[in-house]
């Protein structure tokens, strides 16, 4: 019989007989609390208990399954909300009420509801490993693809077979067997549209394929200058009050991945509220359908155990790499994965291990990598191309980007969007900071931009951000000496900045227009934006004033364009360049009047 020996807070030390294995889940108590094994010394294995220990004994029993903690795969997983370790917070709301209480066994999906299986495959066709052979509707916006799980060991081809059996089209549930394959080996092995995996080991895939189209997310800071390739990683690192919440809210309802996973990762409840109340009612703008429609929720809040906020992230990664397989873009918004570090910090320092900078265990590293590394876009064993874009927001303390999770996390994307506590406080948001973000993207997506829109798209997103970066420098000397004493070409920078600022890279989550950019208009922005800069560059060499450009309200309409221009007709952008171009004319003729006499 194996018993609790020794409880230190959410790590418990088990005996008993040795076979015990690490990552093996067991049950610890006699009121059955799920945990992990995550080390073994002879027959004295250290469990991480996945809730809340009080009120624990030495000497109750401890009940190993023989696996690993795993997630149930099956139709039922989007639209749903899941605790850490894929509880439906939804059944366990209607068996605890509003306080999860502990030693909850459920269901982890629906096995009663009925879901429509629709063949298409013939009895008698080779299969392998994810191969598909049928579809279910899962939701209005997602088609579930029924498909030949993959082995848990050994190579990909132990799945391979012969299609011996495929259920007619009908209802049936996730446990009802509605395929069977003849394997190689002789053996006939069942199909159910429900299959596990454990979290820990990432699913396999044919081979890893160039991240060489960006995510489209509406916003245009990010699609312009900072753009996140479909398939990679990026990190939205800023201190309390910057809107790395907001900024994920804004990305998990207008990038265009087909699945969205959010976790909710030691974060505040009302956070996980606000998207189930707000995301229903949103329309998926490539559809119409509800968003709720093709997100996935894993809330596991700041006031749940603490083991359990560790195991939330790759349940949600895992979850992803499932509908990765069928062919569909998923996107993973962590939020926060300082939250998760900080419960690895505390589990660490319960094992009595060796703690690294700031208390942080050595291996956090290694964890931010696995992590990270399990983004990318893939062709499946069933020649599907799929991707996982995973987007982490980073809550270093008092904002400093020096901490170690920020530093570590850094090391592991290539998109860095660093939010900013002073452009937050003066409402410029979103608070990405231009100077100290950067995406390594760019040079691996040129071919698709100049495709789509243009071999000057590059070019022109190169000088906005020169001007943004002169615009900086420019505004240490107004400080010192004020902008009535720069000269008219240095003033045209600052007032330029300013419209790029206001006009361009600052955007209103509220407005209808304003929310959501294509990237067609965003282009147009951009390209209306320099041309307004090259033909006043034209008047300042002329001797005009930039006081009397300010007076046209040019710079004024600029800015309100972004309001003004619809979403699909782009015409108001022409009409604005012919309007900016026949006033600098008139501008132009007006002072070669005016010299004309002094000559």
């Amino acid at each position: 019989m194996k018993y609790i020996s020794r409880i230190n807070g959410s790590v418990v030390k088990a005996k008993g007989n040795d076979d015990f294995s690490v990552q093996d889940m067991v049950y610890v108590g006699t009121i059955r609390l799920v945990g992990e094994v995550i080390s073994v010394d002879g027959d004295e294995a250290t469990v991480q208990v996945y809730e809340s220990t009080s009120g624990l004994k030495p000497g109750e029993p401890v009940e190993t399954t023989g696996e690993p903690l795993s997630v149930y795969l099956a139709p039922g997983i989007i639209g749903n909300m899941f605790d850490g370790i894929q509880r439906p917070l939804e059944k366990l709301y209607e068996t605890s009420g509003d306080f999860i209480t502990r030693g909850q066994q459920m269901e982890n999906l629906d096995t009663q509801k009925k879901w429509h299986f629709i063949p298409v495959l013939q009895e008698g066709a080779q299969v392998g490993a994810l191969s598909v052979f049928g579809e279910i509707p899962e939701t209005g916006s997602v088609r579930h693809k029924a498909m030949i799980p993959l082995p848990l060991s050994g190579a990909a081809s132990a799945a391979d077979g012969v299609l011996e059996y495929i259920a007619p089209e009908g209802e049936y549930t996730i446990t009802d067997c509605i395929a069977k394959v003849r394997a190689e080996n002789g053996e006939l092995r069942e199909i159910r549209m429900l299959s596990r995996w454990p979290v820990r080991i990432p699913r396999p895939y044919k081979k890893r394929i160039s991240a060489d189209e960006p995510l489209i997310t509406g916003q245009r800071v990010i699609d312009t200058l900072f753009p996140l390739a479909r398939g990679g990683t990026a990190a939205i690192p800023g201190s309390f009050g910057t809107g790395k919440t907001m900024t994920q809210h804004q990305l998990a309802q207008w990038c265009d991945a087909d699945i969205i996973v959010y976790i909710g990762c030691g974060e505040r409840g009302n956070e996980m509220t606000e998207v189930l109340e707000d995301f229903p009612g949103l329309k998926d703008p490539r559809n119409g359908r509800s968003l709720m429609e093709r997100t996935v929720l894993i809330a596991n809040t700041s006031n749940m155990p603490v083991a359990a906020r560790e195991a939330s992230i790759y349940t949600g990664i895992t979850l992803a790499e499932y509908y990765r397989d069928m062919g569909y873009d998923v996107a993973i918004m962590a939020d926060s994965t300082s939250r998760w570090a900080e419960a690895l910090r505390e589990i660490s320092g319960r094992l009595e291990e060796m703690p690294a900078e700031e208390g942080f265990p050595a291996y956090l590293p290694s964890r931010l990598s696995e992590f990270y590394g399990r983004a990318g876009r893939i062709v499946s064993y069933n020649d599907a191309k799929g991707s996982v874009s995973i987007i982490g927001a980073v809550s270093p303390q008092g904002g400093d980007f020096s901490e170690p999770v920020t530093q570590n996390t850094k090391r592991f994307v290539r998109c860095f969007w660093g939010l900013d506590r002073e452009l937050a406080y003066a409402r410029h948001y979103p608070a990405i900071n231009w100077l100290t973000s950067y995406s390594e993207y760019i040079d691996d997506m040129t071919k698709w931009y100049n495709e789509k829109l243009g071999s000057d798209f590059l070019e022109m997103r190169a000088k906005m951000i020169k001007l943004l970066q002169e615009e900086n420098d420019l505004m240490e000397i107004v400080k010192l000496v004020g902008a009535d004493l720069m000269p008219e070409d240095q003033k045209l920078i600052l007032e330029i900045g300013r419209v790029i600022r206001a006009g361009f890279l600052q955007q209103n989550a509220f407005h209808e227009v304003d929310t959501f950019v294509p990237l067609e208009k965003q282009y147009a922005m951009m390209s209306l934006i320099l041309f307004l800069y090259e033909r006043c560059v034209e008047l300042t060499r002329m001797g005009v004033p930039v006081s009397v450009i300010k007076d046209t309200k040019f710079f004024d309409d600029c800015i309100s364009m972004k309001y003004t221009v619809g979403n699909k007709d782009f015409s108001q952008i022409d009409r604005l360049r012919e309007k900016f171009d026949k006033g600098i004319r008139e501008l132009q003729r007006a002072y070669r009047d005016i010299k004309k006499p002094e000559q």
